[in-house]
């Protein structure tokens, strides 16, 4: 298996200099694409978990500090959609401060 890693490895990495189609580079190097593809996407995540997060962080837990409890004066259920679709149902609009601070945490999991 180590061979096949060094072998995709370097596909990847001659792709990624060359800068054209993957399907171009998969047709004159006698590759599947889909396994290109595959290599390509392992590639980006075990990079991006080295870097402390980014791709490989989605379905991970983030900690989160509420940096003010104060009472919401709006009244009613909040839905929050995050473009990531991730979808909080809340009892109320939390307060802006909170909000940030989800903002930067989900930002960090990223």
């Amino acid at each position: 298996m180590e061979g096949d890693t060094e072998f995709w490895m370097s596909h990847v990495e001659a792709l990624r200099r060359d800068g054209g189609a993957a399907s171009e580079y998969a047709r004159q190097h006698g590759l599947a694409l889909a396994s290109l593809y595959y290599w390509r996407r392992k590639v980006q995540l075990a990079a991006a978990d080295s870097a402390g997060g980014g791709v490989g962080a989605a379905g991970k837990f983030v900690a989160l500090r509420v940096l003010d409890v104060a009472a919401s004066t709006a009244t009613g259920p909040c839905t929050l959609v995050l473009c990531s679709g991730l979808r909080l149902e809340l009892a109320a609009l939390p307060s802006p401060g909170w909000l940030l601070a989800l903002d930067q945490a989900h930002a960090g999991a990223r």
